[in-house]
């Protein structure tokens, strides 16, 4: 058994790591990294919608091997971080330091909604092309 964590999903898989594939790399069947990632293997490359990131030549074995594919090999050459367990039971597939980079330089904050002390719900794209000023505290 493995799970494997993305940005927007948990998804177990009834397979593990093991022969022939090392326990350090995340090898998973084509059909299962398309349902998790989105990506699929095509000629070109790994694919999804009409973006393509082609395999370094020479090395394609590295990425594909039959109907398997080293998935954290994949993510990392995306420069992506692929984090596991200690024993490989549990994947991380993270998002790229550049796309929390852009967001930061955006200066735009991410959609949310929240009550107010009344139970009345706000979203911050209510108040669009208004001035706001966002509080927050933690308990910790």
């Amino acid at each position: 058994m493995v799970i494997v964590l993305t940005e927007t999903s948990a998804t177990e898989l009834a397979v593990g790591p093991g022969e022939p594939h090392p326990v350090d790399e995340l090898w998973l069947s084509t059909t299962d990294t398309t349902a998790i990632t989105g990506w699929s293997m095509k000629p070109e490359g790994f694919c999804k919608d009409d973006i393509c990131v082609p395999t370094p030549p020479g090395k394609a074995d590295r990425f594909v091997q039959g109907d398997a594919i080293n998935l954290s090999a994949f993510w990392r050459l995306m420069g992506k971080p692929a984090v596991r367990s200690e024993n490989a039971d549990v994947w991380l597939l993270g998002e790229g330091a550049s796309l929390r980079n852009d967001a930061l330089l955006s200066l735009e904050a991410p959609d949310f909604t929240l009550p107010d002390l009344d139970g009345e719900l706000h979203s911050l794209t209510d108040f669009r092309q208004k001035r706001v000023l966002l509080i927050t505290w933690a308990s910790w």
